[in-house]
């Protein structure tokens, strides 16, 4: 109680709040306009962060974000461009039921079962996270080696309609994480005489590059130019939403619930999320061929599912310091410069900090619905700024905040060289998520298989040896097994199903 009511101290504070207001319409503003991802205003924000105490800098991030993921509902409504990759799995229905004259309906429902299901996972999130902590103290390097090899297979199997790709991907961003001197020998690796290589290649230029720049480069060469689907005032958004709550309390919490355990897995987020969330949508309900033409139960479930993930991709990387999702990827950056290491032992050395931000995330759902509503009314002025205008400037404070990181033109360098990897990996079909994961996680597998090794004295039996470390191990290589299985099943003429 002494640690939650010190945590309230420290978010119930003029300039906290002051931040969390500013990061929210950030947040809205980013969302809403097509193709800047959440994962993008993250990046974009970093560099401000380093001017903040811990807390607000979290709060940035996290109200940010979760503004940004609805606020990509409403392009997609309005001109069938999905603001965000999370809200493209329900794309033509929010639009179908716009050009129907159910404009508020669609965003309406976008908005007010986003917060809803975001709310569920925060909820989700206090009572799981700290339960896990307790579990985590107990493990050791054997553990921790199993748990990010099962994070790597999740993002590969999940992150991915092709796991070929994705383990290329995931392989690219384990090369890039042994650049520099951070391994067991401190040996330069693969530094080719150049001095700014010594230190590695730094995350938050390469993640800025990878989620903005391939953005900016996307923009430069698109040809199309949507219109809106609605030009009149919009009504009361919130009319009907009783209604709707209702009708759908099942598809509600099933969306809830799939996307807050979706979140949790390593490298999948709030983009898969909402695709799962939207096509068990389809398959369990009552009206299914009512899908495509403007039906609100897919808006309900996948809505609630996109925000929910977010409060899940936290628990994995406050208790294990593993990302959940390419945002928290980059909140763990954050979290490491402001010296609150991710893990365990940060439940029990700062646990206000933690209960600060389970409070962040709770009232960032709850300011959701008036800033919202907000976002709404202003939407068809917003969506008019000219693509042309815009990218300039998202590309200075792209080189502004790369440069930033150690003042240095190294890092924006790298930003740019980053960028132009991520635009082709993307066009040839290969997710960006596995390489980032494989950046941010490669030095700390690197670092718990040499110290499992040494204590093991040589023996690789000894990684199944601890009861967890044995049930981790055997998951995770069944998951490589079952595809070969399945396989070499198909190839038998007698056992093919």
């Amino acid at each position: 109680m002494d640690a939650l009511l010190t945590a309230a101290e420290l978010v119930f504070q003029p300039y906290v709040l002051l931040v969390i207001g500013l990061s929210a319409l950030y947040g809205l503003f980013v969302g809403a306009i097509p193709g800047l991802t959440a994962t993008m205003a993250t990046a974009l924000l970093v560099p401000v962060t380093f001017f903040m105490a811990p807390i607000p800098a979290v709060a940035a991030i996290v109200t940010a974000t979760a503004m940004a993921i609805f606020s990509g509902d409403i392009p997609s409504a309005l001109l069938r461009m999905p603001g965000t990759p999370a809200s493209a799995a329900y794309t033509d229905e929010a639009y179908q039921l716009t050009r129907s004259g159910q404009a508020e309906l669609a965003l309406g429902s976008g908005l007010v079962f986003s917060a809803l299901g975001g709310i569920f996972g925060v909820v989700v999130l206090s009572v799981a996270a700290p339960a896990l902590a307790e579990v985590a103290l107990q493990f050791s390097s054997f553990e921790y080696f199993w748990l990010v090899m099962l994070g790597f297979t999740c993002a590969v199997f999940i992150a991915s309609s092709d796991p070929l790709k994705g383990v290329l991907s995931l392989l690219l961003g384990l090369f890039v994480g042994c650049v520099g001197l951070d391994n067991p020998a401190a040996a330069p690796r693969y530094t080719f005489g150049n001095a700014e290589l010594t230190g590695g290649i730094s995350l938050i230029p390469l993640m800025i590059g990878m989620f903005a720049i391939s953005e900016v480069l996307r923009f430069a060469i698109s040809t199309e130019k949507p219109e809106l689907a609605v030009d009149r005032p919009f009504g009361n958004v919130f009319a009907g939403m009783w209604g709707v709550l209702k009708k759908y309390p099942l598809p509600l919490l099933r969306g809830s619930a799939l996307g807050t355990a979706v979140g949790a897995l390593p490298g999948a987020g709030a983009d898969i999320a909402a695709w799962m969330s939207y096509a068990m949508s389809k398959r369990l309900s009552k009206e299914p061929e009512k899908f495509g033409t403007g039906h609100v139960e897919g808006i309900v479930e996948a809505g609630a599912a996109n925000n929910s993930a977010l409060g899940g991709a936290w628990i994995p990387a406050l208790v294990f310091g593993i990302p959940g999702d390419s945002i928290t990827a980059i909140a763990i950056g954050v979290l490491y410069l402001k010296n609150l290491n991710p893990g365990p032992t940060l439940f029990v050395h700062n646990p206000q900090n933690i209960y600060a931000v389970f409070i962040i995330f709770m009232l960032a759902q709850i300011l959701m619905l008036p800033f919202g509503w907000l976002a709404i009314k202003v939407a068809k002025q917003l969506l008019r700024i000219p693509a042309a205008k815009l990218m300039p400037l998202i590309l200075l404070f792209c080189v502004v905040g790369s440069f930033a990181i150690n003042n240095t033109v190294f890092g924006v360098v790298i930003m740019l060289v980053a960028g132009v990897v991520a635009f082709f990996m993307e066009r040839w079909g290969f997710p960006v998520a596995p390489t980032i994961l494989g950046v941010v996680l490669g030095n700390m597998l690197e670092e718990q298989f040499f110290s499992s090794l040494v204590k093991a004295d040589g023996r690789v039996f000894a990684f199944f040896e601890r009861p967890i470390a044995a049930a981790l191990g055997v998951l995770t290589l069944l998951i490589w097994t079952t595809p070969l299985w399945r396989g070499w099943l198909r190839r038998q003429p007698g056992l093919a199903r």
